[in-house]
C-alpha cells in the first residue's frame, strides 16, 4: 500500500486541451485523459479563453486519468499543476472573473509593447531579462488600461493561468518565478515582483501573488474540489511552473549546454545557461534547477498549422479514416522526398514572433504545381516548420552545432517523420526522451515538492531517459540548406507583400 499513495499527478493547461497525467515515484507513466478547451478570437489577431473551461475540463481530465491509471484518490501523494506562460486572470473583491484570459498568442497588444519598449526598453530588458512585445503579460495589461480601463479598475487580484486553475482546487493566491518573469513584472535576480517594472503601467503590487517555490506545497484540494474531481480533500497541490519550465524539467534537459525543441502549438526552442543569459529578444526564464536559467526562442504557429492542414486538406473521407487522420498525414507524406518537389512553406499563420516580431507576416505556400497534391503540403508543413526553428537559431546566436545536446518534445515529436526532417535540416542528431510532456514534468515536480524525490537532478533523471534518436542525412541535409537560402530569400521579398495584404484584411 505505501508504493500506491506514492502516485503523483500532473496536469498541463495547454493552448488547446487540458491533459492530467499519472504516474509513480519510478517514472512510470501510469494513465492520462485530456479534455478540450476552446479559444475564441473575437477580432483577427486575437486569442482569449474562458477560464471557467479550465476549471471545466480539469473535472473532466483527472478522474479519467486516476480511473486508466488503476488509482483511487487516495494513493496520490500530491499533484502539481503548469500552464502556458503570460496569460492573465483578474478577479474582482469577490472573486469573480472579470473578462476573458488574453492568451500568449494574442497580438493586440503591439502599440503598447512598441510604446512600453521606447519609453523603458533597456531598462525592462536590465531588470526583467526580457524584452517587451505583445506576448508579455505587461503589454497586455497596459492594453486593458487604454481599452477596457472599467475591467482593471475593478481588479482585485491577479493570477497567472496555472495559478488561478489553481485556486479553484485549493484556494490559495500564489505563483512562482518562472511565471512572474514571463508576466514581466518581475525581478530574477531579487526573486520578488518589480515594483519599477510594475510602476510603468501603474500595476499596484498589491494585486500580484506571492511568489514562492516551484516546488513548494502551495495549498491542498477543498472539500469542493475533492467533490467535483474525485480527488481526496487534504491532497497536497505543488505550485508548479509554466508549460516550458516544466516540460524541460521532466525531459531532462538540466545541464549547461542541453536544448530542446519543442513541436507542440508553437515551435519552441530551449537551452539551458548557468545564471542569465540575457540576449533579447531571445527569452529568459529561471530553470526549476537554482542557479540555473534556459532561453526560449518560437515561432507561432506549429503544431496549429498542422491542425488546419488536417482538417482544411485530409477532412474524413472514405479515403482517410478519423481517428487515424494524422498517422495517414505521416505516411503519405513520407512518399514525397526531400524539398517536397520545389513547394515552399512559410509557417506565418498567426504572424510571427521570433525572429521577425511582426505581426503582419502571412502564411505561404510557394512554388505550387500541378504536380503537388496534398502529401506534398504535408511534408512541406513539417520541413517549413523545420526551415523556421533553423532561422531561430541563427538569430539567436546558438546553432544547431553549439548545443551539447538536442532533445526534442511535444506533440510533433511524435512523428518519426518530422523529427527525421528536423534533424536533415539542422544537421545534427536529435534524440527523443521517453517522456517530454508538460504534465509528465509537473507530476515529478509535484513529487519533489513532497520529499518523494531528494534532489531535482533525481526526479529529472527519472523522465530523461532517451527512447531514440534521428540523425541527419548527408544528402538531405545539403539539399535543405539550399532551401533553406531560398526560404529566407523569399521571406524577405514578401514582407511588403504580407503588410500590404495585411493593412487590406487586417
Amino acid at each position: 500500500m505505501a508504493e500506491a499513495r506514492e502516485r503523483l499527478l500532473g496536469v498541463d493547461l495547454g493552448a488547446g486541451s487540458l491533459k492530467a497525467t499519472v504516474i509513480d515515484r519510478h517514472g512510470s507513466l501510469l494513465g492520462e485523459a485530456s479534455a478540450p478547451i476552446e479559444t475564441a478570437s473575437p477580432r483577427p489577431g486575437w486569442s482569449e479563453q474562458d477560464p471557467e473551461s479550465w476549471v471545466a475540463a480539469f473535472h473532466q481530465a483527472v478522474p479519467q486519468a486516476l480511473e486508466r491509471a488503476g488509482a483511487a484518490a487516495e494513493d496520490l501523494a500530491a499533484l502539481c499543476i503548469s500552464a502556458g506562460a503570460h496569460t492573465q486572470v483578474l478577479l474582482d473583491r469577490e472573486d469573480r472573473v472579470i473578462r476573458p484570459a488574453i492568451l500568449w498568442s494574442d497580438q493586440r497588444a503591439a502599440a503598447e509593447s512598441d510604446a512600453l519598449h521606447a519609453r523603458a526598453g533597456q531598462r525592462i530588458i536590465e531588470v526583467g531579462y526580457n524584452r517587451v512585445n505583445p506576448t508579455w503579460t505587461i503589454a497586455q495589461l497596459y492594453w486593458l488600461q487604454s481599452h477596457e480601463p472599467e475591467a482593471v479598475a475593478r481588479t482585485a487580484r491577479l493570477f497567472l493561468a496555472k495559478d488561478y486553475l489553481r485556486f479553484r482546487i485549493t484556494g490559495d493566491w500564489h505563483t512562482d518565478l518562472s511565471d512572474g518573469v514571463g508576466a514581466l513584472m518581475a525581478d530574477p535576480a531579487q526573486g520578488t515582483w518589480s515594483e519599477e517594472l510594475c510602476d510603468l503601467i501603474d500595476w499596484p503590487l498589491e494585486r500580484l501573488p506571492p511568489i514562492i517555490g516551484a516546488s513548494d506545497i502551495a495549498g491542498r484540494v477543498t472539500a469542493e474540489a475533492a467533490a467535483r474531481s474525485g480527488l481526496k480533500e487534504g491532497t497536497p497541490v505543488v505550485t508548479g511552473s509554466n508549460d516550458t519550465t516544466v516540460e524541460i524539467f521532466g525531459a531532462g534537459v538540466i545541464t549547461p549546454g542541453q536544448g530542446a525543441i519543442k513541436l507542440a502549438t508553437a515551435g519552441v526552442v530551449y537551452q539551458v545557461a548557468e545564471g542569465p543569459k540575457v540576449a533579447p529578444p531571445v527569452s529568459c526564464y529561471p530553470h526549476i534547477i537554482e542557479g540555473l536559467t534556459y532561453t526560449a526562442t518560437g515561432t507561432n504557429a506549429c503544431a496549429s498549422a498542422h491542425r488546419w492542414l488536417r482538417d482544411e486538406f485530409f477532412a474524413p473521407n472514405a479515403a482517410f479514416s478519423g481517428g487515424q487522420l494524422f498517422a495517414d498525414m505521416d505516411k503519405m507524406a513520407a512518399l514525397v522526398p526531400a524539398g517536397s518537389e520545389g513547394l515552399l512553406y512559410h509557417p506565418f499563420m498567426l504572424g510571427e514572433r521570433a525572429p521577425y516580431w511582426d505581426p503582419r507576416l502571412k502564411a505561404h505556400f510557394l512554388g505550387l504545381s500541378f504536380r503537388h497534391g496534398r502529401q506534398h503540403f504535408a511534408r512541406a508543413l513539417y520541413e517549413g516548420v523545420a526551415f523556421s526553428i533553423r532561422d531561430l537559431m541563427a538569430a539567436a546566436g546558438t546553432p544547431a552545432d553549439s548545443f551539447s545536446e538536442i532533445r526534442i518534445i511535444g506533440g510533433g515529436a511524435r512523428s518519426a517523420l518530422w523529427r527525421q526532417i528536423v534533424a536533415d535540416v539542422l544537421g545534427v542528431e536529435i534524440a527523443r526522451p521517453a517522456n517530454g510532456e508538460a504534465s509528465y514534468g509537473a507530476a515529478l515536480i509535484a513529487g519533489l515538492g513532497v520529499g518523494l524525490f531528494e534532489t531535482p537532478e533525481q526526479a529529472a533523471a527519472i523522465g530523461g531517459r532517451a527512447l531514440d534518436a534521428s540523425r541527419p542525412d548527408p544528402a538531405n541535409h545539403a539539399l535543405y540548406t539550399t532551401l533553406f537560402e531560398i526560404y529566407k530569400d523569399a521571406q524577405a521579398r514578401l514582407v511588403e507583400i504580407d503588410h500590404r495584404l495585411s493593412e487590406l484584411f487586417g
